[in-house]
């Protein structure tokens, strides 16, 4: 008994972190290869019952999973950010939420043939997305425009609203048959009062104590996750299912309040979902019965087809009229609504409870919300990327740059081809170097770049290149070697390290391409801007070249970026450098004399002669 139990514990671990580790290698959404492994751990093979693993301890850990998995996505809403969107993504957790609960419940009672409330119910359910499967997709796809800011916002902010949406049908559902309305209305009450108060009380004692450094530094992790238990606890014990609501409040005012910082918990909480994410799904799916599979056939087949083609784009279009989003914005905003954790665990929590009150048919509940979950992932996850390349708002191939680092002619770098039309995001650690970068008009955002959520708070659009160009050699190559498997270990680009030791080419495998040519390392690049170089674009013709823009500036001339024809973006390397033809455009870095200052710079009209612009003019 010992030694199964044991086996079951181990491959839940094992089947939920190798599951994640193998999505992110093959670029699929991991919550399918975790819902895949926990059916055939559970109801196929039968190597994991959480019944008999877990007993009657299921039901309190799944929801104390879901209550710190919600307190994240809390911790992950920033009002600033969301204001600067704009107000397409506060009509699609409303107003799309509102159409995506009525087609979803219509089509579950004349479909499914489930009875009204539990057809309400699980119509409430499935109005929420999901962050977890919807922040690798855009990692994965980089669409250009607003569509990606919408997607991650939306998914953001539905979570909460559609589990505090899901718990109040709940109360209305376990409450209906009693002859005093009164008494729903005032449960609805009790739950968004208690729920609210507790989750305020809980983020301003936890602020607070952190201010005053109450809690040493080692604990601030720990303590944060006894908060969110004891807040989540006591909310759930003085009205029930509020605690849901009490932890993600508490989250989002722990995020937006500016008293202390809390980027260390918000990181650790990121690395404590991995974990919450493969242990409650392989739990979830793993509790799945044989009996369950049966159940999904034919109408459970067409009422996915009417969320996906009927739910969502209703709920899309209605949600963006009048706004200044393009059909093709709207028609991939359309197809992009894949379910996720909370969809689930909120789904199983309700079965439980309601197979504790005898509501009759509440077992269909998770069956059919699973299948919606591997559908939506499946075929979301699959089809995503070709349909934002058809709808040119993907390239297979981006040619953006994130730039790591911040100093003036990194800027300057960026400023050029940010002009050219280029979506460029500089990455750097000194407020100093982002500010200039802002006024400048540069995109530009505060952080350290190794931060796990830096990818979910940066827009990264049309982002298809790496450059670190940090003053630190190691760090440069660490993050060449952390974004390789993003970018491509083809994309990924760092400055020449100033120690030659580094240059074995054993090491080649740990580190990205090297920038612009050999020898340019960052002092080399610092002392030729010291010395008042400048960067010039250039169009290239037949009587004019390379080689005749070498002799014009006396040699002084390190090639940089090229553009060709067809827009694409090549970069000027120690090891592969591309061959300029005409009609392209050099950009490149250039030691200005005092001769040539005083040449005249020709129109691009004039056949033969260049057209030159310094950065930023």
């Amino acid at each position: 008994m010992v030694e199964h139990t044991l086996i079951s514990l181990s491959a839940v671990v094992i089947l939920g972190i190798a599951a994640q580790w193998l999505g992110w290698r093959v670029r699929i959404p991991s919550i399918l290869l975790l819902l895949v492994c926990g059916i055939l751990a559970g109801p196929v093979m039968g190597w994991v019952n959480p019944d008999a693993l877990l007993g009657p301890l299921l039901y309190p850990v799944v929801s104390l999973a879901v209550a710190m998995i919600l307190f994240e996505g809390g911790l992950s809403l920033s009002v600033k950010e969301f204001r600067a969107i704009g107000g397409v993504v506060a009509w699609l957790v409303t107003l799309g939420a509102a159409i995506t609960w009525l087609v979803g419940g219509l089509a579950a009672h004349w479909i499914l043939g489930l009875d009204w409330p539990l057809a309400i119910l699980l119509g409430a359910v499935l109005v929420v997305t999901g962050p977890t499967v919807i922040g690798p997709m855009l990692r994965f796809i980089r669409p250009t425009g607003k569509t990606g800011a919408i997607l991650k916002w939306e998914s953001i902010v539905i979570d909460p609203i559609g589990a505090m949406l899901a718990v109040l049908v709940f109360q209305v559902l376990v409450y209906s048959g009693t002859e005093h309305e009164m008494v729903v209305a005032t449960i609805v009450f009790k739950t968004i009062v208690i729920g609210t108060v507790l989750g305020l009380v809980g983020a301003l004692v936890l602020g607070f104590c952190m201010k005053r450094d109450y809690i040493p530094d080692y604990l601030h992790n720990p303590v944060a996750v006894m908060f969110v238990v004891g807040v989540f606890t006591s909310s759930n014990l003085l009205q029930s299912e509020s605690g849901l609501l009490s932890v993600t409040i508490m989250g989002f005012v722990l995020a937006n309040q500016k008293a202390v910082s809390v980027q260390h918990i918000v990181e650790f909480k990121e690395n404590l979902r991995v974990l919450l994410i493969a242990t409650v799904f392989i739990l979830l799916a793993a509790h799945l019965k044989p009996a369950d599979l049966e159940q999904i056939g034919f109408a459970s087949i067409v009422f996915l087809l009417v969320l996906v083609f009927v739910a969502r784009p209703a709920s899309v279009f209605a949600s963006t009229f009048g706004s200044k989003l393009s059909t093709r914005e709207k028609l991939f905003l359309s197809w992009m609504a894949p379910r996720g954790i909370v969809a689930a665990a909120v789904a199983s929590i309700f079965a439980l409870r309601l197979e504790e009150v005898g509501l009759a048919g509440s077992e269909v509940l998770v069956p059919q919300t699973f299948f919606v979950i591997i559908g939506t992932v499946a075929l979301y996850g699959l089809t995503a990327p070709l349909i934002a390349r058809r709808l040119g708002l993907a390239k297979e191939h981006p040619q953006g740059v994130l730039f790591m680092g911040g100093q003036y002619w990194v800027r300057d770098m960026a400023k050029i081809l940010h002009d050219e039309g280029y979506p460029v995001m500089l990455v750097d650690n000194s407020r100093h170097n982002v500010s200039a970068a802002r006024m400048a008009g540069i995109p530009a955002f505060y952080a350290s770049i190794f931060a796990d959520n830096v990818l979910d708070r940066v827009e990264i659009s049309g982002i298809g290149k790496l450059m670190a160009m940090t003053a630190n050699d190691d760090v440069n190559s660490l993050a060449a070697l952390h974004f390789a498997p993003l970018f491509g270990r083809s994309q990924a680009y760092q400055l020449m390290p100033e120690d030659e030791k580094q240059l074995d080419a054993h090491s080649r495998h740990l580190r990205g391409r090297f920038l612009f040519g050999k020898g340019m390392t960052h002092s080399v690049l610092t002392q030729r801007f010291t010395e008042e170089a400048v960067i010039k674009k250039t169009r290239l013709s037949e009587d004019y070249g390379l080689e005749e823009h070498k002799a014009r500036y006396g040699g002084e001339v390190l090639p940089l970026f090229l553009i060709t024809e067809g827009g694409d973006l090549q970069v000027f390397t120690a090891e592969v450098n591309p061959k300029p033809q005409a009609g392209q455009t050099l950009i490149s870095l250039v030691q200005i004399q005092a001769e040539g200052d005083k040449l005249a710079e020709p129109s691009r009209g004039n056949k033969g002669k260049p057209n030159q612009m310094q950065a930023g003019q």
